[in-house]
């Protein structure tokens, strides 16, 4: 009788064991789920290039990396909370947000922050701009995604793609390209980037400065706007002209330029430089120059083949 009792405890210990692991699968499935569907309003953190993913160098990478020209904003993926805004060795300038479904969002690498710590912000609210601080090879913004919140181990880290769908290595992703988005969270966030003009924006006002800025890219002039701690030398190798040229376009009688001032950036010699357009990759841009996509790279310092509209690339010495 003992024997039988013994062996009808072991079989439901066993049975007990078998079921916590399958609903504790169960679980694991049901909070995947629904983390995506509580992101699923979510923006991009940036526009840019992917450059990237979840889980490379070894398993080392919990999060993904997005490419752009330095400088360009970083924008709150939803409303929350700044947890924490400082500069780190490995982040470099960083900001968290906590977030009200429970993840907490890394904004790393920034060249500077805009976020204060323990203030709240809206989803489209910039909060930085795009840098290469901390221990960083070049200019991207390092974005990760925890849940419950980030810890030293990282090991409540989330793909990113779990909220925003398969991407892959350079794929180009724009804030307000998801479809989740309506076009009134798209004005909201443009009116938060612009209002320091203080002017009011309609959608169609949005629409005008697009179609300007598709001229511009047609005409091969451009307008830079000074952002903070940038010099006229920096802006001449950024658009691969010399400062004299900068300065005769805009009448300037010195070197001095404070932010938000905006420059004209002559027109490019066709002949020594090329304007990357819509649909150019450094493979289009060699075979039509004729040369070598290495020879592009070393004449323009590229570590990468990633490229960016309006860019300019050097086909000629």
């Amino acid at each position: 009788m003992k024997d039988y009792i013994k062996r009808l405890l072991i079989a439901g210990g066993l049975a007990l064991c078998v079921s916590l692991l399958f609903l504790g699968g169960k679980t694991i499935k049901a909070e995947t789920f629904n983390i995506a569907n509580e992101t699923s309003h979510w923006i991009w953190p940036a526009d840019g290039i992917i450059t990237d993913t979840f889980g490379t160098r070894n398993g080392k990478h919990k999060g993904i990396d997005i490419a752009a020209e330095s400088g360009a904003p970083i924008y709150a993926v939803d409303s929350g909370t700044i947890t924490r805004s400082y500069y780190s060795g490995s982040y470099g300038h960083v900001i968290f947000i906590k977030h009200g479904n429970g993840t907490e969002t890394v904004y790393a690498h920034l060249q500077e922050r805009l976020g204060i710590e323990g203030s709240e912000v809206e989803q489209g609210e910039v909060i930085g701009k795009m840098g290469s601080t901390g221990n960083s090879s070049g200019v991207h913004l390092h974005f990760e995604v925890h849940k419950n919140e980030w810890t030293y181990e990282k090991q409540n880290a989330l793909d990113p793609f779990l909220a925003y769908g398969h991407e892959s290595l350079g794929d180009s992703v724009e804030v307000f390209g998801r479809e989740d988005n309506s076009s009134d969270t798209r004005t909201a966030a443009v009116l938060n980037e612009f209002g320091s003009r203080g002017q009011n924006y309609s959608e169609n006002e949005v629409k005008e400065d697009e179609e300007k800025e598709e001229k511009t890219e047609s005409d091969e002039t451009m307008i830079h706007k000074v952002r903070s701690g940038e010099t006229l030398w920096d802006i001449a190798v950024q658009y691969k002209i010399d400062v004299e040229s900068i300065q005769e376009a805009n009448k300037l009688v010195s070197d001095h330029i404070v932010p938000e001032q905006s420059l004209t950036i002559p027109k490019i010699d066709a002949a020594r430089v090329y304007l990357v357009k819509k649909g150019d990759t450094l493979s289009s841009i060699a075979e039509e120059t004729s040369l070598t996509v290495q020879e592009l790279k070393e004449m323009n310092k590229l570590n990468s083949d990633t490229i960016q509209i309006n860019e300019r690339i050097i086909i000629s010495n």
